[in-house]
Parts: C-alpha cells; sequence; structure tokens
C-alpha cells in the first residue's frame, strides 16, 4: 500500500492563550452555559506555505500528524479532556465564509421583537428543535426556519464565522441556563471572533481586510467519526482559523454534552 507524503506539518504552541475562552469571566459563563470543559481554543504552526484550494489535503495532513495527536484537546466519552490520539482516514472540510468586521451586524435584532432597547430577550411558548428546548424568540430565530424572525439573516449570512459563534454561544450545553440579556452573549462572541481571526489594513484604501480562511472540519476512522465528537450534533463542532501569512492555525472547539458543574 502506497504511504502518502504529508506536505504539512506541524507544531502545538501551547504557550499561547485565549483570553476569551480561559479567563476567568468566561470560564464563569461558561460554567452557567453547560460548556466548562467542553469548549477550548488551541494553536499550531505550519511549516509550509497554504493556499485554500489545499484545504482537504491540510486537513488531512493536520490530523494525521504525530504532534496533533498528542496535543489536539477532544472530550473523552467519559467526559474529561482527552488527546485526539487515533489517525483520520478521511476528513471533511467545509469553507466557512469570515467577511464580517463589526458586531453592528447583529443591531437588527434589537428592531425586530426579537431582543428589546434594555437587552432583554424577548420570550416566547416553549418549542422544541431536536433535543433542544427553545423558549425565546432569539434562539427560534436562530433555529427555526418557519421562525417569524428567521428571515432577519440570510443563508449566507447565517453561514458567516461570526454568525456561528454566536449561535453556538446562545444554544450552549446540555443544561445550559439561559441568560436573560443578549449582552453576555454579544460579549464574548465578540470576544472570541477578535481571538480567533486575523486582519490586515489595506495601504492603499486604509480599510482593515480579514486574511483568515476559516474551515469547519470533521474526521473519520474508517466508518467511525472521531472528530470533534463521535455522533453530530449542532453544538459539537471544530473551526481551522488559518492565518496563512503567520502560519498559524487557531483551533476553536466544542463538543456538546453536560458542562463540569465547578
Amino acid at each position: 500500500m502506497e504511504v502518502k507524503t504529508r506536505k504539512f506539518s506541524f507544531q502545538h504552541l501551547n504557550s499561547k492563550k485565549f483570553s476569551s475562552i480561559d479567563s476567568k469571566e468566561s470560564q464563569e459563563s461558561f460554567l452557567k452555559w453547560s460548556m466548562k470543559g467542553r469548549i477550548c481554543a488551541q494553536m499550531y504552526s505550519f511549516d509550509q506555505s497554504f493556499q485554500a484550494y489545499e484545504k482537504d489535503s491540510f486537513v488531512m495532513d493536520f490530523l494525521t500528524d504525530p504532534n496533533v495527536h498528542q496535543t489536539l484537546k477532544v472530550v473523552s466519552s467519559g467526559g474529561g479532556w482527552s488527546t485526539l490520539g487515533v489517525n483520520a482516514t478521511s476528513v471533511k472540510a467545509e469553507i466557512v465564509p469570515c467577511t464580517v468586521l463589526s458586531m453592528s451586524f447583529f443591531d437588527r435584532i434589537h428592531n425586530d421583537g426579537v431582543v428589546r432597547e434594555s437587552g432583554a430577550i424577548q420570550k416566547c411558548f416553549d418549542e422544541f428543535y431536536e433535543d433542544m428546548v427553545v423558549s425565546d424568540e432569539l434562539r427560534k430565530m436562530l433555529l427555526i426556519d418557519d421562525s417569524d424572525h428567521f428571515c432577519l439573516y440570510s443563508d449566507t449570512e447565517r453561514e458567516e464565522l461570526l454568525f456561528c459563534i454566536f449561535k453556538h454561544i446562545c444554544l450552549g450545553g446540555k443544561l445550559c441556563q439561559f441568560e436573560d440579556n443578549v449582552e453576555p452573549y454579544l460579549d464574548i462572541t465578540k470576544n472570541i471572533y477578535k481571538d480567533l481571526i486575523s486582519v490586515q489594513k489595506n495601504s492603499e484604501t486604509k480599510e482593515l481586510n480579514i486574511i483568515s480562511h476559516v474551515f469547519k472540519i470533521s474526521a473519520k476512522h474508517e466508518d467511525t467519526q472521531i472528530y470533534p465528537a463521535d455522533t453530530d450534533h449542532e453544538q459539537s463542532f471544530a473551526y481551522l482559523v488559518v492565518d496563512p501569512f503567520k502560519r498559524h492555525i487557531s483551533v476553536f472547539y466544542h463538543s456538546y454534552g453536560n458542562g463540569v458543574f465547578e
């Protein structure tokens, strides 16, 4: 059997901290939202120039790299942190658009009965989406396509990384205690987004441009899903945010389940 040669090699940058996730304040929020002990961000460096068309081989090289096996954090079946530890035999890498530069992207939720001017989230009668209870207009807008407010964001806008982060944060983990006010969700979304993406100023126009490439990834070992979790769920995810100039990858990860309680 021919052994494929990997183009890319990776090193874990263990000293890199993501304050948006690791800070005491953020961890307290994740505790409340049942995400603590199941959400993390890690940074890796890589050694060759990267082009977006290489995404599939890049992700395969990443998930078969020995350094990644030993360091890439996953939530084990027992609920604690472990590492990937097994080779992917197939990967899926979906391009995630990343163009939004301002949190004004979310202003419209204040203008259409989802969130009041004070930031208070409008309640509604309970509905169910898969195994999640939807009890306010914000989560209804995020999840239920026949919601009165679903059309606030187009399908293209819903694919944006900023929207994805906001949605994941609002939905939380299995035993999430939901906020009554939208501001904590917006604050942590903004901080995570700023931690993950890289921007560059155009020397002529002076405008900021996002230079990151973003991929939502999953992997199987033969017929068994191994990453980001062993079963699919709206709230189990892994995003690779690639800075092609610094040759850095930020991995933003969460596995849906019961968060730790302290």
